[in-house]
């Protein structure tokens, strides 16, 4: 059972990799949408059912945009670098955060994130983000987990694998935020689907409606 469960995930996350590498080489057009300028948050699935089982695995692929009026870029960038003090702005669901090292583009964080959802899950992960300046007014930003273990000390597979995609435009008085969340967690095994659909299938688009919320109503707060 165990060598048939590490090859499915040996596979699986292959999968993974294939499809990272097909969303970075794909770079749609700045499109902002008009709902996000009358100030909602828009979060949606990247395809249709936000989930692509991929053989014992499942990729979750979610998409954010919010309009932050009266900003500039290099506010929203000062925010968004100062990871120190992201578990107060992100809390509950980010109970620590910490930057470990920075050089030039390159930043290198660690931050605790809490889930509840049935049952607590705590996760420590590290994260390796590299910001690129596309114009004077554009950045895309990028963050690739380089470990995700959960606090227990056991690996119920509630988060395997974690990129972000962030896109950043000053324009029209404010800065719009574009954040994408593409993860991979474990297909819940039979029968625990009642336990396990509410954390690795609602997760992301939660998660990633409360990170541009909280995002926005930070940087007009400083």
């Amino acid at each position: 059972m165990l060598a048939l469960l590490l090859l499915a995930s040996a596979a699986a996350n292959a999968k993974y990799d294939d499809y990272i590498h097909a969303v970075e080489a794909k770079q749609t057009a700045w499109n902002w949408s008009e709902k996000v300028r009358n100030g909602r948050v828009v979060v949606e699935p990247a395809n249709k059912a936000g989930d692509i089982d991929v053989g014992g695995a499942l990729i979750h692929d979610w998409i954010g945009s919010v309009f932050i009026p009266g900003t500039t870029l290099d506010k929203v960038l000062s925010f968004l670098q100062d990871y120190d003090i992201h578990e107060k702005y992100y809390a509950p669901e980010v109970l620590k955060s910490h930057l470990v090292s920075h050089e030039g583009d390159q930043w290198k964080i660690s931050f605790r994130l809490v889930q509840n959802k049935v049952v607590k899950v705590v996760l420590d992960v590290d994260q390796t983000v590299m910001y690129r300046s596309v114009s004077p007014t554009r950045v895309y930003e990028t963050g690739v987990a380089t470990r995700i273990v959960e606090a227990s000390g056991k690996d119920h597979g509630y988060l395997w694998r974690l990129n972000t995609f962030v896109r950043l435009e000053e324009k029209d008085g404010g800065v719009y935020m574009e954040s994408r969340a593409v993860s991979l967690s474990r297909t819940p095994p039979f029968g625990l689907g009642w336990l396990f659909n509410p954390i690795v299938r609602s997760l992301p688009s939660e998660s990633l409606t409360r990170q541009l919320t909280a995002t926005r109503k930070a940087v007009l707060s400083r």
